[in-house]
């Protein structure tokens, strides 16, 4: 068996290889403090509708009870900022949801990537995540040395920013595991805070989640949205991007360069129009990898509706 260190190069250059900007190590142990604020942020009922956040609490917290006997979390950015953005007057869709779904593309580089190691290191138990079960993703990157956690909740990388997916694969290896990063960049900046046209980012990196134009655009599956929230939307059809985008670190946001993400034509350039025109038909063959087949045909009717006043 090799040592540690030279497990964990080889596996930080195996991220580089299968097109991940960024891979951190941290030691798989229990997030106590992460239990209390989760605990607290859905006693104060931050999380709206999303009732599938109050499951599996003690999964969350504890990686070896995802992956039993786990040492070590590694954590994998990949970079989704696109190199075109939508036409000015389209409906305003999330970044992360202009090419297909991400949890497919991931999930099969993560395969790949465990593939990698149990071919070169030998048999290891792990497991590869993103988005598919209850992993507190951005607390392991920061513990990682990958950022630290914003003012809008998300983690921001220093030197690219912010437009980036995240992936964990918990594994039985010891590894040597990277600083977390302490550092918090954010200083007295508020754009974030001030931009959010909902009020959804709190003191003290909070997000209140039931006033959040994403939770409202692709969580929430009421039949009709809340007359508070009108005129709040600011065009916004499916999540939103504006914390980020008003974030001074995201000048350094690269293009992601990957033919795997690139936008969807119609999610570029369809008008309003056209998306209320749209048949259901239509919208399950064009959209049957994109993320916005989450809020289904019926939700993006609603959300195009509410955003054009109807």
């Amino acid at each position: 068996m090799l040592p540690s260190s030279l497990h964990t190069s080889f596996i930080k250059s195996t991220a580089l290889r299968l097109g991940f900007e960024f891979c951190g190590i941290a030691k798989a142990k229990k997030l106590d403090d992460d239990a209390r604020r989760l605990e607290n942020w859905l006693h104060k009922g931050f999380h709206g509708k999303m009732s599938y956040m109050e499951n599996y609490f003690d999964l969350r917290t504890q990686p070896d009870l995802l992956v039993p006997g786990a040492k070590s979390v590694i954590t994998v950015l990949k970079n989704y900022f696109p190199a075109t953005t939508q036409h000015p007057q389209a409906p305003k869709i999330s970044k992360y949801a202009y090419g297909q779904d991400y949890h497919f593309y991931i999930k099969e580089k993560l395969n790949e990537f465990l593939h990698e190691l149990r071919t070169n290191i030998g048999e290891i138990n792990g497991r590869g995540f993103v988005d598919s079960a209850p992993v507190l993703e951005r607390s392991w990157a920061q513990r990682s040395g990958l950022g630290w956690i914003g003012k809008n909740g998300n983690l921001i990388n220093k030197s690219q920013g912010s437009f980036f997916f995240i992936a964990t694969l918990i594994t039985d290896l010891a590894l040597e595991e990277d600083v977390p990063y302490l550092k918090d960049y954010c200083g007295s900046c508020t754009r974030c805070i001030d931009a959010c046209p909902t009020e959804a980012i709190q003191e003290d990196r909070v997000i209140d989640g039931s006033r959040c134009i994403s939770y409202f655009t692709i969580e929430l599956k009421d039949l009709t949205l809340p007359e508070t929230m009108k005129d709040r939307f600011d065009g916004w059809m499916f999540g939103c991007d504006i914390c980020q985008d008003v974030c001074p670190w995201n000048r350094f946001s690269k293009p992601s360069g990957d033919p795997a993400l690139n936008p969807i034509p119609e999610i570029l350039d369809l008008s309003k129009e056209e998306w209320m025109e749209m048949s259901e038909e239509y919208f399950k063959s064009i959209f049957k990898r994109s993320p916005l087949k989450r809020s289904k045909y019926e939700g993006i009717q609603r959300n195009i509706k509410f955003i054009s006043g109807e």
